[in-house]
């Protein structure tokens, strides 16, 4: 491969949840994950979200649950984007979401930008039933891109809502954090640039195999 795929938040954790199972979904696609009605119903609720928060189009009574904490969004004052496509390059500046030097990219659920104060709300929906294992990565990768993007940007205030517990997990960013952070994450895209290098992509078993893995000639498929 001359070039190495630009990487996500989604895709990162995947390898190092399973580096086997990255490597038969992304990298030969021989394998792909069977939509299911979860992630359906992700996908839609999505959509509506957007739909409501940046053109007041209702909501279906089946999301109706979500208003509130939508209505309490959209009256934070502030520049909406919604669903905003952002990529960086390998020099970690801003390019196309389809840039040939794109490095990593991802899309924000909900951005609010307070440009004159220095400040940015970064907020990603969830639809899974409960906040137990709550990742905020996603959270810290997002406000560097943010940082990156809004040079004005000197604070982001980031938040997972898992809608259907009603819950808010939160966590703040700094632009004086930005060094560390990138090492942090860089470090452990080292570990996905390795494997393309050895070409070595172990397996990583886990309960994860019984149910939500479409590789099936792993040794661990279904166990």
């Amino acid at each position: 491969m001359d070039k190495l795929p630009a990487w996500s938040f989604s895709s990162l954790k995947g390898f190092l949840t399973c580096p086997k199972q990255y490597y038969h979904t992304r990298v030969t696609k021989e394998y792909t994950s069977a939509p299911t009605a979860a992630t359906a119903y992700g996908t839609e609720f999505h959509e509506a979200c957007e739909k409501y928060v940046r053109d007041d189009t209702p909501l279906e009574g089946r999301f109706a649950h979500a208003k509130p904490v939508l209505d309490a969004l959209k009256a934070i004052k502030g520049e909406r984007l919604c669903e905003q496509k952002m990529a960086l390059n390998t020099k970690l500046e801003g390019c196309t979401f389809f840039a040939k030097d794109c490095f990593v990219r991802g899309i924000g659920d909900l951005i609010i930008l307070q440009r004159k104060k220095g400040l940015a709300f970064y907020v990603d929906y969830k639809t899974g039933k409960s906040s137990r294992y709550a990742d905020t990565g996603q959270l810290g990768l997002m406000a560097l891109m943010i940082f990156a993007l809004y040079p004005e940007i000197k604070e982001v205030r980031g938040a997972l809502l898992f809608v259907v517990p009603n819950q808010m997990i939160k966590a703040t960013y700094l632009r004086r954090e930005r060094k560390k952070m990138w090492a942090e994450w860089l470090a452990q895209y080292s570990k996905l640039l390795k494997a393309f290098e050895t070409g070595v992509w172990n397996p990583s078993p886990s309960g994860l195999c019984r149910q939500y893995c479409p590789v099936t000639e792993c040794p661990h498929y279904g166990q």
